[in-house]
């Protein structure tokens, strides 16, 4: 099993097996430390992996101890400070500022198995930064953050490498964040900015009160645009069988004979169906995602089972509806367009994990 496929599995994992863990021990040994293994360090082998390692602070504070120091050479590289899962890390990276400044330690990681925070001393030499160069959720870290992960890794583990990319990656955070926020709800300043780049005339109160709705209205097509160019290269890459299936699709298998005649399923039902499978490639192999045609919906199954409905799309009305659903069943929202799918990730991959947790 490759690296990527280690870290999406323990995600899964940790989905999974989280509301069983009551404690931060718990959370510890179910979640953490099967983490540090994946990073290809031997937890049962001191010289690598030592727990409640020693940070006292001189002449102020003895007893202080770190979860667990990863050790190279001797000396510690990495901390690592657990809390339960349930807490919210925000409030416990003064801990870990304390231990950073007393050893030796280059990188410092808290976590709740669930969301881990990396710092280091980018600004400061040896006083931790304030804010992490990165952060995920391991339930759902993306590739690109795995492929940073992978700098940890026991084998490839370089303080300079390391230390070169967190520089990069604190300022394309901030640029992320500052380039999601202005997409999302655009400034005045960014308004303006965009207006000067492309009104020929005078830019006015009025015409920025204009390119409000115009900007927030292009920033939501390119967005969808480029979702829609990775799902297309997706879909490209599938296997001949996976087309075979859809050029032959499958109906209800409790309808009258008389009512299968009158199914027809259409190609705006098929586009639904390929974008909400590889929105659903987020958590599991799209082999198993399908879907089962009927007069009244189109329903899209994980595992061809009824019983786990990720969503139904009404699609053969004058309005058109996407029904999720949730533990306490189906939610039915009016859409526009199949492109209005995308506003639903969050409650598809919810229901993914809602199945999964169950099994």
């Amino acid at each position: 099993m490759d690296f990527k496929d280690l870290i999406k599995q323990l995600g899964e994992r940790a989905s999974k097996i989280k509301d069983q863990t009551q404690t931060e021990e718990a959370t510890k040994m179910a979640l953490i430390v099967p983490f540090i293994q994946a990073l290809g360090y031997d937890v049962f082998n001191p010289s690598e992996v030592v727990p409640e390692f020693d940070a006292d602070i001189p002449g102020l504070k003895k007893g202080e101890k770190v979860d667990y120091a990863i050790l190279k050479d001797g000396l510690p590289r990495i901390f690592i400070e657990c809390k339960h899962w349930k807490q919210n890390l925000e409030f416990h990276d003064g801990q870990l500022l304390r231990y950073f400044h007393v050893t030796k330690a280059k990188f410092a990681i808290l976590t709740n198995g669930i969301v881990y925070k990396f710092y280091t001393d980018l600004i400061e030499a040896n006083k931790m930064d304030s804010k992490p160069f990165m952060e995920f959720d391991i339930t759902k870290i993306p590739d690109t953050q795995v492929e940073e992960l992978k700098r940890f890794h026991k084998s490839y583990f370089d303080e300079a490498n390391i230390t070169t990319a967190a520089n990069e990656l604190i300022y394309l955070n901030e640029i992320k964040h500052l380039l999601t926020k202005e997409l999302k709800n655009p400034s005045e300043d960014f308004i303006k900015f965009i207006a000067q780049k492309t009104y020929s005339g005078r830019v006015t109160q009025n015409i920025l009160g204009w390119y409000t709705d115009l900007v927030k209205k292009s920033s939501h097509q390119v967005i969808n645009e480029m979702i829609n160019d990775r799902l297309t290269s997706a879909m490209k890459q599938e296997t001949t069988a996976q087309d075979n299936f859809l050029s032959e699709p499958t109906v209800e298998t409790n309808n009258l004979n008389d009512e299968k005649s009158n199914i027809e399923t259409t190609e705006e039902e098929k586009e639904g169906y390929y974008i909400v499978k590889a929105i659903c490639r987020a958590k599991v192999d799209s082999s198993r995602i399908y879907f089962r045609d009927a007069q009244s919906y189109f329903a899209i199954l994980l595992d061809d089972n009824n019983r786990k409905t990720i969503c139904r799309l009404h699609l053969n009305r004058s309005k058109k509806y996407i029904e999720t659903f949730d533990v306490k069943g189906g939610d039915k929202k009016e859409i526009t367009s199949i492109d209005d799918i995308y506003n639903y990730v969050e409650e598809l991959l919810a229901a993914i994990s809602n199945y999964e947790s169950v099994g």
